[in-house]
């Protein structure tokens, strides 16, 4: 899903994109990534294609364009190439993610080319990559060495294989007012129970999974097993994780209204002044500080803090390239892609647009440095966190995972009595694929 968001007070006006949540820990558990399911009879790309295709015109889908960089895209990539004989058009699907996710799946399931590329949502890897209605990239991206932060890198990779080329991500923030940033999440919630409280999305809903899970892998819980065909959601860690923020609710660390709170409820909770403490995607910096907003100019941020006895965590979002088994043009396809992920195109993603880079090198570009006032802790954001799980049926397991949370968040269940029903719906749903 892509939706209208901004990197800083600098670039307010800007616009991030981000996919509902995105995912990941750099100590504890893990997502499960599906290592040993293999997808056989896949189209394979020619790493070196895109230096000499043949000419002609690639079609580009995406969501609705609310920050123009698609345009932009299009643009530079016309001008910089157009006399080479290649040239770039945008298809533009609905805003909604379910809406753009279906107009995909259509155009695959009738083997057409109108989308060339497409930019797919974290969570779509698996799904796409599973029909085969995706060219295997992985020789490209081997050939790419270490140009990508890590994480992002992940959310395109599933059975040993890359399927696409990362574009944008995005990850989660501690904001809080003044002081020092709180090491733990215990810590958070702690000072948050005599500073006002801690405000995040807990409603039924993709951002309570992501909410969740930040939490979770980082007390050491996981969703799947490693080769992503089992769930491991029923664990000791996953309960320690749900009763803590059971706790926080009950003890006043968070106030009850979270558990209907999605995004601009939060954001709208935060700019009263009312709370010490929020989690909440990059976004919410340049909501923070507008003009209105009681906490303009009296917070910082920080990268998700560890959980005592495990690691840290966060949860990744973003888009990715992926180019269609259909196209009848695999290495301009690729050279689109690849432009995309320039150090150039990526430079001005998050400059003009506000977009979080997926390349390391920018975020110590001088001019970043400048304009963006967080850049060193987005990158740490960026670099600590993961995807969610890899799976064909990440749809159903995040549904049994946001529903059962709220349960338990809300009172209608205990947290060892919603951890076992998400386990039981989760492993329904991987028995139907």
């Amino acid at each position: 899903m892509r939706s209208r968001v901004g990197l800083g007070a600098a670039v307010a006006a800007c616009a991030l994109t981000v996919a509902a949540c995105g995912g990941g820990s750099s100590g504890g558990g893990s997502s499960g990534g599906g290592e040993s399911t293999s997808v056989k009879g896949a189209k394979v790309i020619d790493a070196k294609s895109l230096d000499n295709p043949p000419k002609g015109t690639i079609k580009y889908c995406q969501g609705k364009d609310t920050t123009g960089i698609a345009h932009e895209l299009i643009k530079d990539f016309n001008a910089k190439f157009g006399s080479q004989g290649y040239k770039a058009t945008l298809t533009e699907f609905p805003a909604s993610a379910d809406q753009q996710r279906a107009q995909f799946i259509q155009r695959q399931q009738a083997k057409s080319d109108d989308c060339d590329v497409f930019s797919s949502d974290v969570v779509w890897t698996a799904e796409f990559a599973s029909q085969k209605w995706l060219y295997d990239l992985t020789p490209y991206i081997k050939a790419q060495g270490d140009k990508y932060i890590q994480a992002p890198l992940e959310t395109v990779h599933y059975g040993g294989k890359y399927w696409g080329v990362p574009e944008t991500s995005d990850a989660a923030f501690i904001f809080y007012k003044g002081g020092k940033a709180p090491s733990t999440w215990q810590q958070v919630y702690s000072e948050a129970k005599n500073n006002g409280g801690i405000v995040y999305q807990g409603a039924p809903y993709e951002g309570l999974t992501c909410d969740f899970l930040e939490i979770a892998y980082a007390a050491g819980g996981k969703v799947l097993s490693d080769d992503g065909t089992k769930s491991e959601f029923n664990s000791p860690e996953n309960v320690k994780a749900l009763q803590f923020m059971v706790d926080g609710i009950k003890g006043g660390s968070a106030p009850k209204a979270v558990t209907t709170y999605m995004e601009p409820e939060t954001d709208q909770s935060w700019a009263s002044g009312k709370y010490g403490f929020m989690r909440n995607w990059t976004y919410a910096y340049a909501v923070g500080n507008d003009k209105g907003s009681k906490v303009a100019g009296k917070f910082k941020v920080a990268p998700l803090p560890s959980f005592e006895g495990g690691g840290k965590a966060g949860i990744l979002g973003g888009h990715n390239s992926v180019i269609s088994a259909y196209t009848k043009n695999p290495g301009l396809a690729l050279k689109f892609s690849d432009f995309f992920a320039s150090d150039a195109f990526q430079q001005k993603a998050i400059l003009k647009f506000s977009q979080a880079a997926v390349i390391p090198s920018v975020y110590k570009d001088p001019s970043v440095q400048k304009a963006i006032p967080y850049a060193d802790q987005l990158l740490q954001a960026l670099s600590q966190a993961k995807a969610r799980p890899v799976s064909p049926v990440y749809p159903q397991i995040s549904q049994a995972i946001y529903k059962n949370v709220n349960d338990a968040l809300a009172g209608r269940a205990t947290p060892q009595a919603a951890v076992k029903k998400a386990d039981q719906q989760i492993s329904q749903a991987l028995s139907t694929f």
